[in-house]
């Protein structure tokens, strides 16, 4: 049984501009090889992450229609933070757009903020328990 999800990839309209976003609001590139004809493998992930983001340049009409569409309108991607007024403050910062203000929630604080392709996540902090383990 394979033991861990390694990458996902999200599909972006240009890379460059893609890995501009990330790298502003604190991820690390990890890896950027050119393919050829116009491909790279770009790897992108926050600062001591497993699991990284393959960042994917559409390519055909319909990839390109499900840019920032790929959680059918969901968050669907979890930024999980150990400092989340620090980590909330440096992402409006960078200029991040945000649905709403920050809530507390059973299973602990969260805002929601879209990425300039309308991806939708979240930014959490998970509560944590009597035992010290996170709620999932």
């Amino acid at each position: 049984m394979p033991s861990r999800i390694a990458h996902f990839a999200l599909l972006v309209p240009d890379y460059d501009e893609a890995l501009a976003f990330f790298l502003r609001i604190g991820f690390e590139c990890r890896e950027d090889t050119d393919l050829g004809q116009g491909k790279r493998w770009v790897r992108i992930a926050p600062v001591g992450a497993q699991t990284e983001i393959l960042l994917a340049r559409a390519v055909g009409d319909q990839q390109i229609a499900v840019i920032g569409a790929q959680g059918g309108g969901r968050v669907w991607l979890f930024l999980e933070s150990t400092d989340f007024e620090a980590d909330h403050t440096r992402l409006r910062a960078a200029g991040v757009t945000f649905e709403g203000n920050p809530r507390n929630e059973p299973y602990g604080r969260v805002v929601v903020w879209s990425d300039p392709w309308g991806n939708r996540w979240d930014l959490i902090q998970f509560a944590q328990t009597d035992l010290g383990a996170a709620i999932v």
